[in-house]
Formats: C-alpha cells, structure tokens, sequence
C-alpha cells in the first residue's frame, strides 16, 4: 500500500502510528501538543523513535467528548498538518469524521483519512476520500453495545462501511480496516475483538489496532492512563502475531521495539532449528 510518498509492506510488516493530539481535552494528552513548537518538538520524537506515519486529531474522541465546528477542528489540525508536512518526510494521517475537515486536511497535505465512524457519520466523507484517492483507515462503531451476537455483528457491520467506501469509488487497495477497541464495545467485547482479529483479516483488509492507553487496558491492570505502557504494548505483540498491519500509539520506542522483537522472533530467517 502507498500512502504519501511511502510504500508500506504490508504483507511483512507492522508499522507504528504515532499519535498526536492537538486537542485540549484528549484522555490521556490533552493540552501537551497543541502549539507548534510543542508538536513539532514530540514529531520529531516519534519519528527518531520508529514512527512510520503521524496520526493528527483535532478532536477528542474519549468518552462524553465535547464535539466542535468543523472550523474549530480545522483551526487546529490544518497548521499542524502543514507543519509536519513541511519538516518532516512522513505520511500524514488525519483523525477525523467529518468530510469538511477532511478535505480540508487533505489540501494541506494529509496522506490518509482515519475514520472513527466507518463512513456511516457523515454521508459525504466517502465521496471526498474517493474524490482524492486517498488510502482510508474505517473503524468499527456503534452507538451502544447492544449486540446479539457480537463477532458476527462487527464483522456485518464493518461489511456496510465497506460496501459504503466502495460504492462512493473508493479503490479496495486503498481501505484498512480497525476493529475500534473502546467504541461501542463493553470491556468484554473490546477484549474480544482484540482477541478475535483474525475474523477481520478473513474480509481481505490490511488491519489497524488501536488500543493505546485505552480503559480495556486500565480496567484489566487496574491503572490509570499514564501507567498502561505495557498493557498496550502486549496488545501490540498480540496484533502483531496476528497479522496486523499498523498499531496506533502515544507510546512509539516501545511500541515500535515490542514490534521489532516480535517480527524478529516470526520472520527471521537467519536462524533455523536444529
């Protein structure tokens, strides 16, 4: 897949998405990277630390999240794009919904759309991501957690918000897909489609896994955002072990080191068993 100027392997790699948030109010790093100086200071960092794209939401998406003007979002994610863009030779990913922020982050150089809703919250972001032919990352959501039978359900689900991309002309090379832990799940469901990702590479997708910080991780070790480093990187040794092609993280050295080991320790061919 090639997203920006990059072409990702991703039949033999895991990539690290390192997270910026130029958000005041984001559950874990609200406030700590909405000026200039300050996130171009932490992309940098990311960068030396083995991101392969940078991941820029200009709203928050914890629970109870207050939800602004597409021009508010715009004011925040469009200098920062424009900035990363101009320093840095990385891909650009903009976590957003909302097809106005979209394109606009896509004419400020964006490389790739991160939709939270799976095309289904805003009935014009699939004709923009098909307009640009941008590479599209669509997660699974819901509403409530209310599921009869929840790895079929999530996988139907996921089922429309492709048929979406495609009938808006969205090139199925250009599609990955996320399994959404902590949206519309309970702890039980998002420990399951952690655990049951190998459903969603049967629907033929590359797959992001974002679980970074998230409550499924402080519910399980009992602790709070800033201590949940190496519960997310065992979901990422998990996701890598289990084909996924991208993990979305604030934690990238470690992170991207938990990766190296774990494809070091499925792919390397130097060694051989006696």
């Amino acid at each position: 897949m090639k997203i920006g100027k990059k072409e990702f392997d991703l039949e033999n790699h895991c990539y690290v998405m390192g997270i910026l948030n130029v958000t005041p109010d984001s559950f874990s790093d609200g406030g700590k990277w909405n000026r200039i100086d300050a996130a171009k200071k932490h992309t940098g960092e990311m960068i030396r630390d083995g991101a392969a794209i940078i991941d820029i939401g200009g709203e928050s998406t914890r629970p109870g999240y207050q939800k602004i003007s597409d021009e508010e979002e715009i004011s925040r994610v469009v200098p920062m794009i424009e900035m990363v863009k101009k320093e840095f030779d990385v891909p650009v990913s903009i976590d957003t919904y909302k097809s106005g922020v979209a394109e606009a982050a896509l004419q400020a150089g964006a490389d790739l759309v991160n939709d939270i809703w799976g095309l289904k919250a805003d009935d014009k972001l699939a004709g923009i991501i098909a307009k640009y032919d941008a590479p599209c990352c669509l997660m699974h959501n819901r509403n409530n957690t209310d599921y009869q039978d929840f790895r079929k359900e999530l996988l139907d689900d996921l089922r429309e918000t492709i048929a979406i991309a495609k009938k808006a002309g969205i090139k199925d090379e250009k599609i990955i897909l996320d399994p959404g832990v902590g949206f519309g799940k309970t702890y039980e469901q998002n420990l399951m489609a952690i655990h049951y990702m190998d459903d969603m590479k049967a629907l033929g997708y590359p797959i992001l896994l974002g679980t970074s910080r998230k409550s499924v991780v402080g519910l399980t070790l009992d602790l709070p955002a800033s201590e949940r480093v190496e519960g997310t990187m065992v979901t990422t040794v998990f996701g890598v072990m289990e084909g996924a092609s991208f993990v979305r993280v604030h934690d990238v050295k470690e992170n991207f080191r938990a990766v190296q080991m774990t494809e070091a320790i499925l792919h390397d061919k130097k060694w051989t068993v006696e």
